[in-house]
């Protein structure tokens, strides 16, 4: 179990900091969103004003919740997934001047201090940083956990070294790097997908142990039978890329 009260070895403020963000994909977190941005905005107080909120598609308020917290707002029509969502708050954070951003889940499973932590875990602002779970101890499903077991398990065959955690929406990207690499999915694919393309492209990966909390209440989006055949889907297509050559460099 982490020590929540130790401090990174490379927490001191980086260089890079004033030109860092934090982005929220939220799908119908209207009851959870308000607890998340206040922890963010006490715990990452250099970056009170710099939450971005990508309101997926929602029909409760999540979007009005965003507003009303003053974060910046970025709201799709209707339904797109968590991918598409995080290529919309990069790509906005992007022309807003950021170069670094931290991705945040919109449910509460990721306390802030945990953002903190991946935030401030490498001073190098090109590194890939993935937060790393802890899923038994965390008490999180045994569906949730066979799901990123298996996906650890052949995206780090694909990626050609061992992977810890390919699932986790608690990262630290590199946004320009990120962008470049023109991942295509659109929904908990994403996150495989982009990681392996990041690795074939030399980007720096930095794992990062992190606390996660799954309460009993919590409401998960994943579908655990659809969801998976995605990733394999986006997988296979990213592996078919890099075989002809169209992965970035």
């Amino acid at each position: 179990m982490i020590d929540p009260t130790v401090v990174p070895v490379a927490s001191a403020r980086p260089p890079w900091l004033h030109r860092a963000c934090i982005i929220v994909p939220a799908y119908e977190a209207e009851k959870t969103l308000p607890g998340v941005i206040a922890d963010l905005r006490a715990a990452i107080p250099a970056l009170a004003n710099e939450i971005f909120v990508v309101d997926d598609g929602s029909t409760d308020g999540t979007a009005a919740v965003a507003v009303r917290a003053g974060c910046h707002l970025v709201s799709h029509g209707k339904n797109r997934g968590k991918g598409a969502a995080l290529v919309t708050g990069l790509a906005t954070a992007r022309a807003r001047g950021h170069d670094v951003a931290v991705t945040v889940d919109a449910d509460g499973q990721h306390p802030a201090e945990e953002a903190k932590r991946v935030l401030l875990a490498d001073r190098n602002a090109d590194a890939f940083v993935l937060g790393i779970r802890a899923l038994a101890s965390a008490g999180a499903p045994r569906k949730n956990q066979m799901s990123n077991e298996i996906s650890n398990f052949f995206i780090s065959r694909f990626a050609g070294r061992a992977l810890r955690d390919t699932q986790c929406g608690l990262r630290r990207y590199p946004i320009a790097q990120t962008l470049r690499l023109a991942p295509r999915g659109e929904g908990y694919d994403f996150e495989a997908e982009v990681l392996l393309r990041a690795i074939w492209a030399g980007v720096p990966i930095v794992e990062e142990p992190i606390r996660v909390l799954y309460p009993e209440d919590r409401v998960t989006h994943f579908h655990v039978v659809r969801d998976p055949w995605r990733i394999v889907r986006t997988v296979v297509v990213a592996l078919r890329d890099k075989r002809f050559g169209l992965t970035s460099s």
